[in-house]
């Protein structure tokens, strides 16, 4: 039987943390291609430190993509953070674009020809995730970590706290009794700030964020209230460690709540079964406990490269499912076409809406007018409900 009363972590990092950095170059990389031409290949890696960003990786897409357009494109990128510091600045960033063509051999595995569909551009397997926790049907430490880095990026760019830096981390950690989240037992803030202002400053700055984002009554007692606990975060973002594409894939996911296949998003187009499926697994999921058939629901899909249909899928309710599993499965893939090819068309994936997802998770978000987040829809709700009637 599974633990009932608890405490459990998750963190989350802001967009100006150097691997959301590098995240937000890789995306901004698959948004411009994709824009350009819907059909376009990328699987784009960007590193970040100290004034220099060096983009690698291969693509397939129109000749009017060329390096010197992703080059500023990486600056705009890095402009929109708020990166204007000696040691990390948009316009002095030297800027290294090293993208070449895609790999004939990966091109013919994934390629629709003949009789064969288009196939996973990888082999792998992908989770989704939802339960009955918030609102947006995401696990609580994660869903408040989230927010409070969101609400003081706002802020931040709103000009209401000039004193903080882009880089900045959030954790909380919350008690759980009879399965359920109480409230805050400890919360850990850092962020990057000016050398006008001390701790104590810094702490108060950024209590009113915590606050606003906590239930009431939840926030944890004062002496577990770590703010910048190393006591000086000057030097942030890629000036102080360097960023790499895909190192946050928890955070980007569900805060280690559920499992993960162990892909990262950032960077790939969606043929790329590492983004493309792991979205369809939470718009699935998501269904699942929106419709109220579970309080939980762990969907996991597995692709071979070069194949269409997934090798499996796997549902686990953890006890809290009204439905056979089963029946569930089948209905679910009645529903929606997981190949590559049936994911991209159900969710209308082949749309420049990928930097969005760069910064505070690219689950338990609204869905967008253009097509972003499209799997966090709940439209598959009176067909599953339907279909349990």
């Amino acid at each position: 039987m599974a633990k009932r009363d608890y405490v459990f972590t998750s963190e989350s990092v802001a967009e100006g943390h150097p691997d959301k950095v590098s995240d937000r170059i890789s995306d901004a990389v698959v948004d411009t291609f994709l824009a350009a031409d819907p059909q376009a290949r990328v699987a784009c890696e960007t590193l970040c430190t100290t004034n220099r960003v060096v983009l690698a990786g291969e693509v397939r897409g129109p000749a009017s993509v060329t390096k010197d357009l992703l080059i500023e494109v990486a600056r705009q990128a890095i402009r929109d953070i708020g990166y204007e510091q000696d040691g990390f600045h948009w316009k002095n960033a030297q800027v290294d674009c090293l993208l070449h063509s895609q790999s004939s051999d990966i091109a013919q595995g994934v390629d629709a020809a003949g009789n064969k569909d288009e196939g996973a551009g990888d082999q792998g397997i992908m989770f989704g995730y939802a339960c009955r926790e918030t609102e947006d049907l995401m696990p609580a430490p994660l869903h408040y970590s989230h927010a409070i880095l969101r609400s003081m990026a706002e802020a931040r760019h709103s000009g209401a706290t000039p004193h903080f830096g882009p880089d900045a981390k959030s954790q909380v950690t919350l008690q759980y009794i009879d399965g359920k989240p109480v409230r805050a037992t400890s919360v850990v803030v850092s962020t990057q700030h000016s050398e006008t202002i001390d701790q104590d400053e810094v702490r108060e700055i950024v209590r009113p964020h915590v606050l606003k984002v906590l239930p009431k009554d939840w926030m944890c007692e004062e002496a577990q209230f770590y703010v910048n606990p190393t006591g000086r975060f000057v030097i942030g973002g890629p000036d102080g460690d360097a960023g790499l594409t895909g190192r946050k894939i928890i955070v980007d996911t569900y805060g280690g709540a559920a499992p993960h296949g162990g892909g990262a998003f950032s960077g790939k187009d969606p043929t790329k079964v590492d983004r493309s499926a792991a979205y369809a697994a939470r718009y699935l999921a998501k269904n699942v406990v929106g419709a109220g058939l579970a309080e939980r629901c762990t969907i996991q899909v597995s692709y071979a490269i070069g194949v269409a249909k997934p090798l499996s899928v796997y549902i686990d309710t953890a006890g809290t499912g009204q439905v056979d599993e089963d029946k569930l499965s089948q209905v679910l893939q009645e529903l929606m076409d997981l190949s590559p090819r049936g994911i991209r068309t159900h969710l209308g994936l082949n749309k420049p809406i990928y930097a969005r997802t760069a910064a505070y998770g690219h689950f338990g978000r609204k869905p967008e007018a253009d097509g972003g987040f499209s799997w966090e829809k709940l439209d598959l709700v009176p067909a599953l409900r339907s279909a349990f009637a």
